[in-house]
């Protein structure tokens, strides 16, 4: 009762400052400034204190008598309907929380920082979280979340993203919605992610991002909808009835290429006739994909060679020409493989995996090269050289590189054998042939 008091007594002084002025329900006091302060300040300290019961009248007052008074009445009326729906599990806050977003987009809307669109999404989420077992209700949800993502774009909330992503889920188990709409769902925010990191700076909120992105992959795969059997059931009939429709066609193969299902029926024919409307760089590269899942590499080096010649983004290039050596290297042609994976390497700096792949050809080639027991040996130096440089540059690829590092360390020569061709530790040797490396003797015991 003392703060109360204390409260009361403030706001009574203060309210004698103001100038009187007509007043109505949208000017910011509302009709009486004097009862508009007093019981925004009761509220306050009561949730303050986390006393939701009690700061129901004073937040009342405001919400209803003077709506436009400030952000504050519904950032904290939000908190008080959550406080009282833990309390009393009444589904009628959930209710009054929906009106207390509803107003807020009235009267603040168009605030720059959280606009409608922001509103929306935390709107939707909340009806989600609290009624995601009630279907009407999951598909209301559903429908706002959906309308803050169309206008909040790669501003739009992680969270926001999830909830729309699980509330396709249930909806297409419900035979709500059909499974082409997860479909394009799950495409839609795992291009708005790469967006989102690509675009972050600080590591921490990259990593957010991307736990984000994995979540929202995990959703997706639960909602039954990503298996290679279930999508040619969806899109055969789908691609047979539009085979010039090259939206169609990239979305396709988009869903089933991150699905690694190149080597399906539906993959073939549609690869097949993009690259017969459109024989590009990504068309070429998605036929290759189709040969390498058939092991029929030789019609897959030949896609590879057309895709690195018309690709334009160097990325893209660099994987391109990572996969045909890794495809030169199956087949035996280290020096070709060698000069591929240097290319890659060149146009994607501080990638490890082409030095991984390089420091392999030299270790193949190891019995083949020189005539002695010694000269096979020693091109393992410059195959472990390779190998901790990926370690260096890559993170991603270090546990991978490490491990060869240590494998490949065994076959190093032992001291007594290099001793009869004069060799110590730390001596500078050649390496010849295509390999054409200059590194330092390393001797085992």
């Amino acid at each position: 009762m003392k703060t109360r008091f204390t409260i009361a007594t403030v706001v009574l002084l203060l309210s004698s400052m103001f100038t009187l002025k007509a007043q109505t329900l949208e000017s910011k006091y509302g009709l009486d400034s004097a009862q508009t302060v007093l019981n925004a300040s009761l509220y306050v300290e009561m949730v303050k204190q986390k006393n939701y019961e009690e700061a129901l009248p004073g937040w009342r007052y405001v919400y209803n008598n003077a709506p436009a008074y400030g952000k504050t009445a519904y950032i904290k009326g939000v908190t008080i309907m959550r406080g009282m729906l833990r309390k009393t599990k009444n589904p009628k806050y959930i209710d009054t929380l929906m009106m207390v977003y509803d107003q807020r987009i009235k009267y603040f809307g168009k605030d720059r920082k959280y606009p409608e669109g922001w509103i929306l999404g935390r709107k939707g989420g909340d009806l989600f979280k609290y009624k995601k077992k009630h279907i009407p209700s999951v598909k209301e949800a559903y429908s706002i979340l959906k309308k803050s993502i169309e206008m909040q774009q790669l501003k739009s909330e992680a969270t926001v993203i999830n909830y729309t992503m699980e509330a396709s889920g249930i909806l297409v188990k419900a035979g709500e919605i059909e499974p082409e709409e997860v479909i394009d769902n799950y495409l839609l925010f795992m291009d708005m992610a790469k967006k989102q990191i690509d675009a972050e700076t600080k590591e921490s909120k990259k990593e957010n991002l991307d736990n984000a992105r994995k979540n929202v992959e995990q959703i997706f795969f639960k909602a039954g909808v990503a298996d290679c059997e279930t999508l040619s059931n969806i899109f055969t009939a789908k691609f047979e009835a539009n085979k010039d429709d090259m939206v169609l066609i990239n979305k396709i193969l988009r869903m089933l290429n991150r699905q690694e299902c190149e080597d399906g029926a539906l993959y073939a024919m549609v690869a097949e006739r993009k690259y017969e409307l459109e024989p590009n760089a990504d068309a070429a590269h998605n036929l290759a994909k189709m040969f390498i899942k058939k092991k029929e590499f030789g019609k897959s080096k030949n896609y590879l060679e057309q895709a690195i010649e018309l690709e334009e983004d160097a990325e893209i290039k660099a994987d391109l020409h990572y996969k045909l050596a890794s495809i030169q290297f199956l087949q035996g042609q280290l020096s070709a493989s060698k000069s591929n994976a240097l290319k890659a390497a060149k146009l994607k700096q501080n990638w490890g995996l082409p030095y991984i792949l390089i420091g392999k050809t030299y270790a193949s080639y190891s019995q083949k090269y020189g005539s002695s027991a010694l000269d096979h040996k020693k091109v393992f130096w410059v195959a472990v050289d390779k190998f901790k440089k990926a370690k260096a540059i890559d993170p991603e690829c270090a546990a991978d590189a490490q491990k060869l590092i240590s494998d490949y360390s065994k076959h190093f020569p032992g001291k007594e054998e290099a001793f009869f061709e004069g060799i110590k530790n730390g001596d500078v040797v050649k390496i010849g042939d295509w390999i054409n490396e200059t590194t330092k003797a390393r001797l085992n015991e």
